[in-house]
């Protein structure tokens, strides 16, 4: 968003950094790893904590959408806070808060004081997101070396979603579920110190769209919580069926806040563009299988298969493991064929990946599970980088940084979205086995049908979308 252009002008402004430019990639690195860890090093503890805390199957389902969903709502406004505060000040206050979250996650009582905290967290994590690309540009200003280091920071989050499972399941396993938490602390104190030696970011004027954001959040909320709870306590019900109506009066004011407003956080000349339309569609729905597949199995590989939350990560090894690797294979193949080979390509892989798990029994080798759930990760580790590529290309240059925002946005609400349908599915199905077939069913029709309009984008000759 403007964050990027504020950026721009902070590489222009701003010294060096005292201790050298790897200080300023490595504090920005160190941030955006651990939110991407948080996103996912929560499932495979979800067993242990409903032990530990009580709750049903929509408490678990909030412990994770908690975070994702307040990271997706907020992150369009992020951009300007960053810009009106300073990229170095709104990291170092994202990260102070994020650790304080951490620690009131690690320190619960309960289920309800968990995803508060787990709120909060997401709306931390917010603030981090822009202002650390912020910081990488400000201490790049040369492009090409700037490219590499953009290149290392996402790295630096596709090895984070992959370490998630495992690493949640060893900490549960050896010391406990909260300090899947804690482990945030010594990080976060460590890019603070890292932050020091970074000079500060210049601020600059930015406009809030309050109106837009409070709509967003709203209409995000109001579906998220109709969709869990009427999963467990069925769509009849008074509270979830005005939640529901609320998030339909919400996503229509939105709408109109964002045609009639004068700086909207969402700008909807956008979405004249077809490349974008389905850009961010696809990645609704690759982050879709993915969260929504990695919430499924935990439970199942523990609650239905008896696995611990040790083995039950590792069985996530092979299914995350090549995904650094894929994504720079996929920026090989995008240019070499064009971005939309690998985007279709990958959605294919992803769904073939969904359609075999469908055959998952509860006696099949736990180890043939592990080996279904590969392509999932390989698909999506294929698609993504290609999508970004395609949608950048199809935005002008100025708009580039709100296509991203706007991109990030849709894939975690992805996320969100699917923890609660499937979630839902689970708690309204006769058997858990039953839900799971749903759920990853689901994931291949949605998965099917985004391939099929990613096929028939052009090949070439995208036109950026004029403002």
């Amino acid at each position: 968003m403007r964050s990027l252009q504020a950026s721009s002008i902070a590489s222009r402004t701003a010294g060096p950094a005292r201790g050298g430019v790897p200080v300023v990639l490595g504090a920005a690195l160190l941030g955006f790893f651990l939110i991407s860890l948080d996103a996912l090093i929560v499932t495979v503890a979800l067993p242990d904590i409903g032990r530990s805390l009580g709750g049903g199957m929509s408490g678990l389902q909030w412990v994770v959408d908690g975070y994702t969903l307040v990271f997706a709502a907020l992150m369009l406004s992020a951009g300007a806070v960053s810009d009106r505060i300073g990229a170095r000040r709104a990291y170092g206050g994202g990260l102070v808060l994020f650790a304080l979250a951490s620690a009131a996650c690690g320190l619960a009582p309960g289920l309800g004081a968990l995803v508060a905290a787990r709120l909060v967290q997401g709306g931390a994590a917010a603030l981090m997101m822009p202002a650390s690309l912020a910081l990488v540009r400000q201490g790049f200003p040369d492009q090409a070396k700037r490219a590499r280091a953009i290149a290392v920071w996402t790295v630096g989050g596709a090895v984070a979603v992959a370490a998630g499972p495992v690493l949640g399941g060893a900490l549960t396993a050896s010391v406990g579920w909260r300090w899947i938490f804690f482990v945030n602390l010594p990080a976060g104190l460590l890019a603070l110190a890292l932050l020091t030696r970074v000079p500060t970011s210049p601020r600059l004027p930015a406009r809030l769209d309050t109106a837009g954001q409070i709509t967003a959040v709203a209409a995000m909320g109001a579906l998220t919580y109709g969709v869990i709870e009427g999963g467990e306590k069925g769509v009849g019900r008074p509270l979830v069926v005005v939640s529901l109506l609320v998030a339909v009066v919400a996503a229509g004011l939105f709408l109109a806040t964002q045609a009639r407003g004068a700086h909207p956080m969402l700008p909807l000349p956008l979405f004249r563009s077809r490349v974008v339309a389905v850009s961010l569609v696809v990645g609704f729905m690759l982050n879709a299988t993915y969260y929504g597949g990695v919430f499924v199995f935990s439970l199942y590989l523990q609650q239905q298969r008896g696995q611990s939350a040790l083995h039950a990560g590792m069985l996530f090894i092979p299914m995350t493991a090549l995904v650094a690797v894929v994504n720079l294979a996929s920026a090989k193949l995008a240019a070499r064929f064009g971005p939309r080979v690998p985007m279709v390509a990958g959605q294919l892989v992803g769904a073939a990946g969904s359609l075999a798990l469908l055959t998952v029994s509860p006696h099949t080798h736990v180890g043939t599970v592990a080996a279904l759930m590969v392509p999932v990760g390989l698909g999506g580790a294929l698609a993504v980088p290609a999508l970004t590529a395609l949608l950048l290309d199809a935005v002008p240059a100025d708009r580039a940084g709100t296509a991203s925002a706007v991109l990030n946005t849709a894939r975690q609400v992805g996320g969100a979205i699917a923890v609660a349908i499937f979630g839902a599915l689970l708690a309204g199905a006769d058997t858990f086995l039953s839900g799971m077939r749903w759920s990853m069913l689901l994931a291949v029709a949605g998965l099917l049908l985004t391939a099929g309009a990613a096929a028939t984008l052009p090949r070439a000759g995208l036109r950026p979308t004029e403002p």
